[in-house]
């Protein structure tokens, strides 16, 4: 019991680490800057949409006790290896930018140049990789910064003082919508390899059946929950800074918006504990990315071990690391970027999967799925569907900010 209670929670930090990385912190920070308050609405809409994924996600996966990859294979022959092609390059894209975004967290912690730090965070990731014991180091060390960046956040939240009844108004009646920039959070914190993160490491953990399923789907809305509450109280604390009336660089080469709202609302400290907070989120989504987008090797090498998953995943990183350091793109207008991108992919993969329960019980095990969640899953599918076609010319805007 005491086993499968933590692996559940290593997955449900798995997922919720990965979901608020350092592209959803730049991307909170960017917008909040753009919208002020009324970018409380798309905070909501990205965990409205997160709780109806995950639930998804997780039950499905872990009802047929397949992957991702198969799970589409399973619906539609062929599109497995699709997903899988799109889930390792949005991977690899986050995960540069998951690179950059530690590399700006260990700037504002030490005052240590952006690529070096990037570089030697990328170089802690593929050191736990070639752990023996990679597994267990990776549950324990994503569950520790996750606190870590909770508590840290909380702080500087309550210290820039936000206005909290402004932002709760227009958190379900917003003065201004913008499908791009709900888009782009989505895919920050649930597109891409993000959606299958929790969901890939409860099949690794050996947590899977339709007897289980009750209890992966509580330790999925557990992780929403955290989510949730992190990316609100993140919100609050750089709306607070806005709303002072300061103004946020976000466009320039060197701009690193949300470390300019800590370091106002807190001084010093607040500079130093986003630096750690950044740092936390970046070296938690180097882990979930790489080892995420890795599991979906299995579409093309079927019964590949876990030994040489690992060694893949160090090339992954590496590659990712190259990149980082060859990329010209400033690193706030990458993360942004990456979680557009990831959120465009978001849909495919979705709609597979509700096929799957809705008209696969042969997968299903004679599984009664929720007529509930099916109906929620196909609503949130269409508005992914339509929100990604609307939103594809500003996604690729954001790789081209002004100087």
């Amino acid at each position: 019991m005491k086993t499968r209670q933590a692996s559940l929670l290593g997955a449900v930090f798995m997922m919720a680490t990965s979901a608020v990385g350092p592209g959803f912190i730049t991307q909170t920070a960017t917008f909040t800057s753009l919208m002020g308050a009324a970018f409380a609405f798309g905070i909501l809409a990205s965990i409205v949409i997160d709780f109806v994924v995950q639930l998804n996600i997780w039950r499905v996966v872990t009802v047929t006790g397949m992957r991702a990859h198969e799970v589409a294979n399973a619906a539609l022959p062929g599109s497995g290896y699709l997903l899988a092609v799109l889930v390792i390059f949005g991977g690899l894209v986050f995960n540069v930018g998951n690179i950059a975004g530690a590399g700006l967290g260990f700037n504002a912690l030490t005052g240590l140049d952006p690529r070096w730090g990037g570089a030697l965070s990328g170089l802690i990731a593929i050191g736990i990789f070639l752990s023996h014991r990679a597994g267990v180091a990776i549950d324990r060390i994503v569950m520790a910064l996750g606190v870590l960046m909770l508590a840290l956040t909380v702080f500087v939240a309550i210290a820039s003082d936000p206005p909290v009844g402004e932002a709760l108004r227009q958190t379900v009646m917003p003065d201004s919508i913008s499908f791009a920039t709900i888009t782009t959070i989505v895919g920050g914190t649930v597109g891409g390899y993000i959606t299958y993160a929790g969901a890939h490491r409860i099949l690794d953990r050996g947590v899977g059946g339709v007897e289980h399923v009750e209890t992966v789907s509580k330790a999925a809305l557990r992780g929403i929950l955290v989510t949730g509450v992190m990316r609100y109280v993140l919100f609050l604390a750089i709306l607070g800074v806005v709303a002072s009336g300061v103004t946020i660089d976000i466009s320039s080469q060197g701009a690193n918006p949300a470390a300019q709202a800590f370091q106002v609302a807190a001084g010093e400290f607040g500079l130093r504990a986003f630096g750690l907070i950044l740092w936390a989120a970046g070296i938690t989504s180097i882990i979930g990315a790489a080892y995420t987008s890795m599991t979906f090797l299995g579409a093309f090498r079927p019964g590949i071990g876990e030994a040489m998953r690992n060694r893949a995943t160090v090339v992954f990183i590496a590659v990712s690391l190259v990149v980082f350091m060859l990329l010209g793109t400033p690193p706030a207008a990458l993360l942004v970027f990456a979680g557009g991108f990831n959120g465009l992919i978001l849909p495919l993969g979705l709609t597979l999967f509700l096929w799957v329960a809705w008209r696969r019980q042969d997968l299903m095990a004679g599984y009664r799925y929720p007529r509930w969640l099916l109906v929620a899953g196909a609503v949130v599918s269409l508005m992914t569907w339509y929100m990604g076609y609307q939103s594809i010319g500003p996604i690729f805007a954001f790789l081209t900010p002004s100087a």
